[in-house]
């Protein structure tokens, strides 16, 4: 009481406005009386933070697990796996063992996620881990809700240290399924290799954990919650991102095109994060009707669906914009956001095109662009589509291995505006994440200033429309991915190592059944921002018409092994433009079963997944 008193006499010699704040464990009823006696009515007093008890933390004592190594883009299991005793905290007390006490000593993390089953429990662990380790503050998503682009998006405007993202990205949630923890650096990408190994390293002889002796926090209710030298601010998940979008497109151009009665427009949140998103941005804010949202309830389990925004996964979408009355645009986003598939009527637009006509479009259509855009890039196996506009418009144009980390080098050095990847994924440099709300923006820009002006009943410039301008003017890469899910590793790795020896074996001029061989390889890439070197990215056959056969094991499933095989192959010629993919790539996919002897290997007759 007597530090208060002497706190009091110096408030009532010096009167500010100060406000007590009652959720304080020190200010007791005594307390509050006090306050209450004082002689200046609006004088409230608030306990300093250094009257708060010491943060209480706790070491307990653990053990390595095996096959704690991150993927391409972080971490993931079967929701059991993380379940098991200190399994997930292991790991993050083994991210904050590798990382200098510079970054998060004190600083500011955010932490958020897809809303999928587990990310409750998960984020109390990782919130008092991150209180045991020395962290000031944390930004959570308020139900732990972020998507993963939202939280890049934060990183950037709070001036964060990192944040946490748990997803398990398009893979299915719920018990018996997916879920997944990744790291992201202050600048709000995706933390380098150079960490991720270190994190690995650490889980292998990791003997404690540091853990505040917090209680558990409300992230239902938006605000702050202070514990010592601590902090929890829960907050809105929306709001920077929709900031953040508000300074990239033209929105009066989205509205407008909105609010056409000609023009209808769907999108599919996949009961995914997205969901929570789709309404304060797509209604609230462009006025489009509510109607045009399809599944936009966020659940644990995704509604039992497999969060993939793609032709085998998004099946209810695809028939509706492949059935009579379709509407004009149909979009979907996947279970943390940031990947997008787009439709047209009866019209499916692939990724790989997809960035490409973003590109040769953004200087046109989205304000951000409006001086065009600094370079292009995309990851390796995704089309030579977005290398025709980099071309055609002079611009810089960069090839890097698969994973959304290798862009943030090239923007970060000023190199880099648009990329994707052939998985879609499609972004900018505004965030340093793929971003599938930004892709839709971005389609219903180039929509919009492609028909500004016309009035109604003259015939709209359709998303087919756009395509095929793009092509005769560009070219047409026509493109197909074969995923074969959930393969047996050791198989799937035999047949890596074997097509490594054919490579190892090839020469230029080699005869592939009609086509030559012009080189074979495994792709290896240098950054040329820091001069980092990633190798074995991907197994490419290409030949001298430019066709490309490419294979790869993913790094983003939970459970087995997913090889996936690219064929590519231009045609310059536009009386072929509208030909069948399939059909027009027919003789090189039978080529890339034959070279890969992936039935033989794998006993798989047909893919999972045709993209």
């Amino acid at each position: 009481m007597a530090s208060v008193a002497l706190r009091l006499n110096s408030l009532l010699q010096s009167p500010p406005q100060h406000v007590i704040s009652s959720r304080s464990p020190l200010l007791t009823r005594d307390h509050l009386l006090l306050s209450r006696r004082a002689p200046f009515p609006r004088l409230i007093v608030r306990a300093s933070s250094s009257a708060f008890p010491t943060l209480k933390v706790e070491s307990i004592p653990t053990k390595p697990y095996e096959g704690q190594k991150t993927g391409t883009s972080g971490l993931r299991k079967k929701v059991k796996v993380f379940q098991q005793e200190n399994y997930l905290a292991n790991w993050i007390q083994s991210l904050f063992n590798s990382l200098p006490p510079e970054d998060y000593k004190g600083g500011l993390l955010v932490l958020g996620g897809d809303g999928r089953f587990f990310n409750k429990e998960a984020a109390e662990i990782i919130i008092k881990i991150a209180a045991g380790n020395g962290v000031g503050k944390i930004l959570v998503g308020r139900d732990g809700i972020l998507s993963t682009p939202a939280v890049s998006a934060v990183i950037r405007k709070r001036k964060a240290n990192g944040g946490f993202i748990m997803s398990a990205s398009h893979n299915p949630g719920g018990p018996d399924y997916d879920w997944g923890i990744k790291f992201n650096y202050s600048s709000g990408q995706p933390a380098p290799e150079s960490i991720t190994d270190q994190i690995y390293g650490n889980t292998l002889s990791i003997s404690e954990i540091k853990m505040a002796d917090i209680p558990d926090v409300d992230l239902s209710s938006l605000g702050t919650k202070d514990y010592g030298s601590f902090t929890v601010e829960v907050v809105d998940p929306v709001s920077d991102y929709l900031e953040l979008m508000e300074t990239v497109f033209d929105f009066q151009l989205i509205k407008d095109l909105l609010s056409r009665p000609d023009f209808r427009f769907i999108f599919d949140a996949m009961h995914a994060v997205t969901g929570a998103y789709a309404k304060p941005i797509f209604v609230d804010q462009l006025g489009a009707n509510p109607s045009c949202i399809m599944n936009g309830v966020p659940l644990e389990d995704f509604g039992h669906g497999h969060p993939d925004p793609n032709l085998t996964y998004a099946k209810e979408l695809v028939q509706i914009m492949y059935g009579s009355n379709a509407p004009d645009l149909g979009a979907a986003s996947d279970g943390d956001g940031d990947r997008n598939m787009i439709l047209g009527k009866g019209f499916f637009i692939t990724p790989s095109d997809s960035v490409a006509i973003i590109a040769a479009n953004a200087q046109a259509a989205i304000p951000y662009f409006k001086s065009g855009p600094k370079g292009l890039a995309r990851s390796m196996p995704t089309s030579g589509a977005l290398d025709q506009v980099a071309s055609k418009l002079q611009l810089p144009f960069f090839e890097v291995p698969t994973g959304w980390k290798f862009f943030g080098n090239l923007m970060d050095d000023g190199k880099l505006s648009i990329c994707g990847e052939e998985s879609f994924g499609t972004g900018s440099d505004h965030i340093r994440e793929k971003d599938g709300i930004w892709a839709v923006l971005a389609w219903l820009s180039i929509i919009g200033e492609k028909n500004k002006g016309r009035k109604v009943g003259e015939k709209l410039v359709s998303v087919e429309d756009v395509a095929m301008e793009h092509w005769s003017t560009f070219g047409r890469n026509f493109f197909s991915r074969y995923d074969y899910e959930e393969c047996d590793s050791s198989k799937a790795n035999q047949m890596i190592e074997y097509l490594r020896d054919l490579i190892s074996r090839s020469k230029p001029g080699d005869a592939y059944g009609n086509y030559t061989l012009k080189f074979a390889d495994d792709f290896a890439y240098t950054d040329p921002v820091d001069g980092s070197v990633a190798t074995k990215q991907g197994l490419r056959f290409v030949f001298a018409d430019g066709s490309r056969i490419i294979y790869r094991l993913s790094g983003t499933g939970s459970a087995g092994a997913t090889i996936r095989m690219y064929i590519e192959q231009f045609e310059p010629n536009a009386s072929k433009h509208k030909v069948d993919a399939q059909v027009a790539l027919k003789p090189l996919i039978e080529l890339a079963l034959s070279i890969s002897k992936l039935e033989q290997f794998t006993g798989r007759q047909k893919p999972t997944v045709i993209t």
